[in-house]
């Protein structure tokens, strides 16, 4: 939908109903990922695509029969033999596309979803695609509050919507897009439900600097956990992308002028990682960092190290409440040695910060196992 936002918001806004066609699951080479649209106007305009032009003849077709018949669709369209131009995809891929009638009357959530995505609030659309119920049921997830039930009239609605928010909160920290599946009461071990869970949300950033071995985990389990990973470190013989495989990206600076360079996104969601072990790099590094509204700020070294670090944030002016942000001796307290067990400690950290857990077995805990509002 991002893709043809711009166009489907002047539709909506003038009262007018439309057809969304979306990408919902893909299989083998499919030419474009899930959450790929493509809108039909009333009056026929198109925008946007689900295929680069393999079933977009097929697909508008469709949309134009369900704006006359009001009912979503899940359409599979994949190889086919006889006329693979017209109808199939000639490389060989599977993708299912849901064509839904979308307007002020079917998704009155619409504007408040495009005001989100216009201004980088991360918000996720959930749909029934299959399953028990209504096909294109439809449920709108903020970070702290939503919107729409995804059983509407069931009694077991509140219980599937519940299991869904907390989903959906999670693809949107890790900017993931996809289908989940689910009993009819929210059933995580079940699969009678699909629901098609589209996140606008960037990928949250992971910043680690310090080109060491330690890094080369960090960047690893960042990654596995959605990050968009960068690396950055001063000298040119360690930061190298050979080095780090698992980076989006290495950059060869020093720490705090990249840091305080304003092409450099730093928001509530950025992670940033101080792996340096030297004081000519990490004390002007979290100098910059303890100020820079990062939502997660930690710094390797002994306790030792941590006190040296204090004395010298001190000393060039931090307050004590921007020192109490800073996570130092990184990491959760799991008796770590290596590398890898260590860059699993920091990644804990991290999702316990994102989601308020006790960092405790859950063994010993009693409640909700998974957090956050509702």
């Amino acid at each position: 939908m991002r893709d043809v936002l711009e166009d489907i918001a002047g539709w909506y806004a003038a009262g007018e109903t439309f057809g969304l066609a979306t990408v919902v699951n893909t299989f083998r080479s499919a030419p474009r990922p899930p959450g790929a649209a493509m809108a039909v106007s009333a009056g026929g305009e198109v925008a946007g695509s689900v295929s680069g032009g393999c079933v977009e003849g097929a697909v508008y077709e469709l949309a134009r029969s369900v704006l006359e018949g009001g009912e979503p669709v899940v359409q599979r369209y994949g190889v086919s033999d006889d006329d693979a131009f017209a109808v199939g995809l000639t490389c060989g891929g599977i993708l299912d596309v849901l064509v839904e009638p979308v307007g002020p009357a079917t998704f009155p959530e619409f504007p408040a979803v495009a005001a989100s995505i216009g201004a980088r609030e991360p918000v996720a659309v959930a749909t029934v695609v299959s399953g028990p119920g209504r096909i294109g049921a439809r449920r709108v997830v903020w970070e702290d509050r939503a919107s729409g039930t995804l059983a509407p009239g069931a009694p077991h609605a509140a219980r599937l919507d519940a299991a869904v928010d907390d989903d959906a909160r999670g693809m949107l920290a890790q900017g993931l897009t996809g289908q989940r599946h689910y009993g009819r009461e929210g059933e995580r071990r079940l699969d009678e439900l699909a629901v098609f869970v589209h996140s606008f949300a960037p990928p949250p950033r992971l910043l680690v600097f310090g080109a060491i071995d330690f890094a080369a985990a960090v960047a690893r389990v960042g990654k596995f956990l959605g990050y968009h990973v960068t690396v950055c470190d001063a000298r040119p013989v360690f930061a190298t992308p050979k080095r780090f495989p698992d980076a989006d990206e290495v950059v060869v600076r020093w720490p705090h002028k990249f840091l305080e360079d304003p092409d450099t996104v730093i928001d509530g969601r950025t992670a940033i990682c101080v792996l340096t072990h030297d004081p000519k790099f990490d004390v002007p590094l979290l100098e910059v960092a303890l100020r820079a509204g990062a939502g997660y700020v930690g710094a390797m070294g002994s306790r030792r190290t941590h006190d040296d670090r204090l004395a010298r944030l001190r000393e060039v002016g931090l307050t004590e409440a921007e020192l109490a942000r800073l996570r130092s001796p990184i990491g959760l307290d799991l008796g770590a040695r290596t590398p890898e067990e260590t860059a699993v400690s920091i990644a804990a950290e991290l999702v316990q910060l994102r989601w308020g857990g006790s960092g405790r077995p859950l063994t010993d805990t009693t409640g909700r196992i998974h957090a956050g509002p509702g």
